[in-house]
């Protein structure tokens, strides 16, 4: 099926069906971010589609970055942010500016939105109810980049079994209470391991794996995690997409059923990845 027919409609067929009771009462963690969240219509056409899943049965748990947003107030700010591997090196103004855009701004527009479409969505960071504990990424010091060192569960499993979307910033502090600013794919990937996830699913500015990144018809639809580390190995896999894949593999590793790599900017593609065989980005499973 073509992107420009993906972008304009969702047809539901038997397959559809079939599928979508293969689902109910699963549990998927969302990860969004990227340009995805920059455009206003496609950031509420990605709610619309996640309110349909929750209203499918499906449990729910979305997990968002905003870098856009983080990099929009340190140019306001004259602040110039810094990456490694695709990843954010925080130091001591960035991690403040970072848990005021994440936790402050983009987690409340979130809610916001899904409480417009009649879902009851939770915000969270990291920190409440201890659910992100974070250590240092470096040794560092005056670097705010962190890793998950556990995940409580038991607050997500309390939420999505009372009928919450919980919607969750990616800062969360240490056991001393000093914030890290962790990346959102880890963050998202900690979490799926945490509830044994049927599915983790990186809703992303990309069409997903492409063989050559300058044509989208190179899109790998199906691998597997000896796939993913030849790619990696052989240079395929690079730059902002090496955190991705290491957090698809992240949470396989945890018994994550499935994890995908979707273009949230196409009309209806979360819909196509999981209710039809023509799926529109790629999954990797074990």
């Amino acid at each position: 099926m073509s992107n420009s027919i993906m972008t304009h409609r969702f047809y539901f067929s038997s397959e559809t069906i079939s599928l979508i009771r293969k689902h109910a009462g699963a549990t998927f963690v969302i990860k969004y971010g990227g340009s995805v969240m920059k455009n206003e219509v496609v950031q509420c056409n990605v709610i619309e589609d996640i309110a349909l899943l929750y209203s499918l049965g499906i449990k729910i748990i979305l997990v968002h970055g905003g870098g856009y947003a983080i990099d929009a107030w340190l140019k306001r700010l004259n602040l110039h942010p810094e990456f490694e591997n695709g990843v954010r090196i925080t130091d001591a103004p960035t991690v403040e500016v970072v848990e005021m855009v994440l936790s402050g701004q983009v987690n409340k527009k979130l809610v916001s939105l899904f409480n417009n479409v009649n879902i009851p969505a939770v915000g969270l960071s990291g920190k409440d109810a201890n659910l992100v504990v974070a250590f240092p990424i470096s040794k560092k010091s005056g670097n705010f980049t962190g890793r998950v060192s556990r995940v409580n569960a038991g607050v997500l499993h309390t939420l999505t079994s009372n009928g919450f979307l919980p919607v969750v910033s990616s800062v969360a502090s240490n056991s001393s209470g000093v914030t890290y600013n962790i990346n959102a794919d880890t963050v998202a990937s900690s979490i799926a391991a945490a509830m044994q996830a049927d599915k983790f699913i990186l809703l992303t500015d990309t069409p997903g794996i492409l063989v050559d990144v300058n044509k989208p018809e190179t899109l790998m639809k199906d691998l597997n995690v000896e796939k993913i580390k030849k790619l990696k190995s052989d240079g395929i896999v690079k730059d902002g997409m090496i955190p991705k894949v290491d957090s698809c593999l992240h949470a396989l590793g945890n018994d994550v059923k499935a994890a995908h790599i979707i273009d949230g900017r196409l009309r209806y593609s979360l819909l196509h990845e999981l209710f039809t065989c023509n799926r529109s980005g790629s999954m990797i499973v074990l």
